[in-house]
């Protein structure tokens, strides 16, 4: 089950919030920062009304219980600094559930051992559910990657007990024509396979540019090959939910301009046992920026997460649910301030009833 944050001042707020049925557009902002959330939303499908992710009422929370993680990148700066024990102290106040590793080091804060990483995730309920590793370094046969050391990278895995293992890296290794994703897909499942002889999931993170077109055959999505090319049952996807918006902005259209329009939650809504993980980040939308959005906090951006949640989880039976929600910003302005704010939106998200 979902765990309700340790931190008082956070529970009481998210306490009383629940009581009142107060919308999450006044949540993280209005603690941490006193910004006020957007209510343009990019996507369709939300009931006139029912706008930006800010759902109000009494209704059944959209996050799934026990699912709430976080990935570490975003929180490099502390774990560099502090250490992985204070961060997941800190985690664990603000009701997360899992945790998702961008390395198993922690920098100036010292050596730490992979059994001494697990036993302290434990220690302060977080299961670390997943890794990003990289894709390959042709260059450097020592790289810690898929492609140079595979044994390594799941030995360490499976010593955390991660049941995902992953990489952030696009399949570029071979360039961007149908082929060279072809020969990409073959390699994630080599991956895929030697995962699960582990009883582990591979999973490929995107970013936008998975979205654009082939160089060699410009009709074609790059994504689309990834996906007809891998095995569902070896090679799953971590949709990044933020970069699958801004590859909605940026590849709506193909290199000649013939309109190519997509919605990113249609994909997950097709194969939903091929998203196992989401990134959970927001942005404000930008036209004139490249990527059509500014990063931002989670509940301060444009994106409608208790839209995209609520059908997520609406397609699956509620009672098994197997997606694991990870909030991240790459830059935040203040780390710890963005894991509280992201942890309060996203608990005080609640199905909209019927007349809201």
């Amino acid at each position: 089950m979902s765990r309700t944050p340790k931190d008082p001042e956070l529970a009481s707020r998210l306490s009383r919030r629940n009581v009142l049925g107060v919308a999450a557009g006044a949540t993280a902002a209005t603690l941490l920062s006193g910004a006020a959330a957007q209510a343009t939303s990019p996507q369709g499908g939300t009931s006139p009304g029912h706008g930006h992710g800010h759902g109000h009422g009494k209704g059944r929370a959209v996050l799934p219980p026990g699912r709430l993680g976080i990935q570490l990148y975003s929180l490099r700066d502390k774990v560099s600094t502090l250490g992985f024990a204070p961060v997941f102290a800190e985690l664990e106040k603000y009701g997360y559930d899992e945790i998702e590793f961008a390395g198993y080091t922690q920098g100036s804060a010292g050596a730490i051992t992979l059994s001494q990483l697990k036993r302290l995730a434990k220690d302060h309920g977080l299961n670390p559910i997943g890794s990003h590793v990289g894709y390959y370094d042709d260059n450097n046969p020592g790289a810690y990657t898929f492609a140079q050391n595979l044994t390594k990278v799941l030995d360490e895995a499976e010593a955390l007990g991660l049941k995902h293992i992953g990489t952030a890296s696009g399949p570029f290794r071979y360039g961007s024509t149908v082929d060279g994703w072809k020969r990409a897909a073959e390699d994630f499942n080599t991956y895929g396979e030697a995962a699960r002889k582990r009883g582990m999931k591979f999973y490929q993170h995107n970013h936008a540019e998975e979205f654009s077109f082939a160089t060699d055959k410009p009709k074609l999505r790059l994504y689309d090959v990834l996906l007809a090319e891998t095995d569902p049952d070896l090679v799953y996807l971590e949709m990044d939910i933020y970069w699958a918006f801004c590859a909605q902005f940026r590849f709506g259209k193909r290199v000649d301009g013939t309109p190519a329009p997509f919605n990113p939650i249609d994909y997950v809504l097709k194969q939903p046992n091929r998203y196992p993980l989401f990134h959970v980040k927001d942005g404000t939308r930008n036209d004139a920026a490249r990527d059509g959005y500014d990063m931002t906090d989670v509940g301060d951006g444009d994106i409608d997460y208790k839209n995209f949640l609520s059908r997520v989880t609406a397609r699956t039976d509620r009672g098994r649910t197997y997606h694991h929600w990870q909030t991240e910003h790459d830059n935040p302005v203040e780390s710890f301030a963005f894991a509280r704010k992201s942890s309060e939106h996203l608990h005080s998200l609640r199905e909209s009833r019927c007349g809201d």
